[in-house]
């Protein structure tokens, strides 16, 4: 399966969740904002919510500054 991630191109093996690509990027517990065909994804759903082929993903962290 493919989708869009930030722009680019990327390959899954299997069939997951958004919570599972999160886990996958290494961003799981992170504070990440994720955006799935252009709707912001509630934190809430991200176990719930599964990719499809051809699904674009926006996934932003927040960096804390000062």
């Amino acid at each position: 399966m493919h989708i869009q991630l930030n722009g680019e191109t990327y390959a899954l093996n299997d069939e997951c969740s958004v919570a599972g690509l999160l886990e996958h990027l290494q961003l799981a517990g992170r504070r990440v904002a994720v955006e799935l065909n252009f709707e912001i994804v509630p934190r809430s759903m991200y176990e719930t919510t599964p990719l499809k082929d051809g699904d674009a993903l926006e996934v932003v962290h927040a960096i804390g500054g000062g």
